[in-house]
């Protein structure tokens, strides 16, 4: 959408995890329906690994889950059950940061797009979804 990249904090729901995330003012969100996502209600956009950076002690509050081809690593806070960021199937060389869990003041805009997770490979075909990850 936009190139200019800025920082972006966020994190858990107890303050347990936290992080900062370097990206545009204006994003592409995801509003997924497979299984996982669309139980949790999750909307997230993504960024390349290389512009995600966790916080303080966080790491020692997340665990994971993962399902079906593991490729998705689906984190969570050890204390609140927030998932505030994770690695999706279709980026794993990403991050997917829930929009809602970004402090507010720095996004200007969010475009939500459909990602058909129930139907993945077609859906991951289609979107382009895989260069969202890219480095920029």
């Amino acid at each position: 959408m936009e190139s200019e990249l800025v920082l972006h904090e966020g994190g858990c729901h107890c303050g347990k995890i936290k992080w900062r995330v370097k990206a545009s003012r204006r994003v592409v969100a995801w509003s997924c329906n497979c299984t996982d996502c669309s139980m949790r209600g999750n909307v997230s956009f993504i960024v390349p690994s290389s512009d995600f950076e966790l916080l303080d002690d966080s790491k020692d509050f997340i665990t994971t889950y993962t399902f079906g081809t593991h490729t998705a690593k689906h984190t969570f806070c050890k204390v609140c059950g927030i998932t505030s960021f994770y690695t999706p199937r279709s980026n794993p060389d990403g991050v997917s940061v829930t929009v809602k869990c970004v402090k507010a003041g720095t996004l200007d805009h969010v475009e939500i797009r459909t990602y058909d997770g129930l139907n993945w490979e077609k859906s991951h075909k289609e979107t382009g979804i895989a260069s969202f990850s890219n480095e920029s």
